[in-house]
């Protein structure tokens, strides 16, 4: 892996973690120690960064983690339902081939199964990491399912900033256990090979994705401080909201 490379990983998800909170200053000396190489990939990788709008320049001060807010949810939930729903439909619809079918079914049943025996757990307040784990795992295989590297690619973008906003709101485990059950509907529709109801289990999970973040769904917590990064979250985790 190019140096830049290995720069912009592990900035950019020290950012998403919350381990870089924003406003914190990205020195170019500072962080070429810190990550041993030298200022040249450095400042490719905050570029990239730039680029990916988790970072931004500032007067006088360099170039700073950009900020996040709440009010950002619904436009970037406008674009993940349009992207989302679209991924399910065409996982589904890729069940159904002679070839891949078999297999593809296979994999989102096995899921589905998983998402059902964490629901059990998660409701009684299990640690959640692997159930990220295990969202992350739905996302690539949904992903791969469309042979869309286009759409892939655009969530790809899209999921670094929904990862951040996560970070906004407190876990509930009654919300969790809601969450895996309807990422379970998810999977067993795409398994089923029904593009409708694939869309649809989609929709209803993403709408209730959103009321949680925004503090309005009827089991959502208030949001609270993760400054001492306990959510062990990930830049692919942002589903499971």
């Amino acid at each position: 892996m190019r140096a830049s490379d290995r720069a912009y990983r592990a900035l950019r998800e020290e950012i998403i973690d919350g381990a870089l909170t924003p406003g914190t200053v990205l020195g170019e000396v500072e962080q070429s120690v810190r990550l041993g190489l030298s200022r040249t990939p450095l400042r490719e990788a905050l570029s990239r960064l730039v680029a990916d709008g988790l970072a931004a320049p500032a007067t006088g001060r360099g170039v700073v983690v950009a900020a996040v807010s709440l009010a950002e949810a619904p436009q970037l939930f406008d674009l993940r339902i349009a992207l989302e729903t679209l991924t399910s439909r065409r996982a589904a619809e890729r069940t159904t081939h002679p070839a891949d079918g078999p297999a593809l079914r296979e994999t989102f049943r096995s899921l589905a199964g998983r998402f059902d025996r964490a629901t059990v757990e998660l409701a009684a307040g299990t640690d959640p990491t692997g159930y990220y784990a295990l969202t992350t795992e739905l996302d690539a295989e949904l992903d791969s399912a469309t042979g869309n590297s286009y759409l892939a690619d655009s969530l790809r973008g899209l999921r670094l900033h929904l990862g951040r906003l996560r970070r906004l709101a407190r876990n509930s485990p009654t919300r969790l256990a809601a969450s895996a059950r309807e990422h379970s509907a998810i999977a067993h529709a795409v398994a089923a090979g029904d593009p409708e109801l694939a869309a649809a289990t989609t929709v209803v999970h993403l709408h209730h994705a959103l009321a949680h973040l925004q503090g309005d769904h009827p089991d959502s917590e208030a949001p609270t401080d993760h400054s001492d990064n306990s959510d062990p979250t990930s830049t692919s985790q942002e589903r499971s909201a």
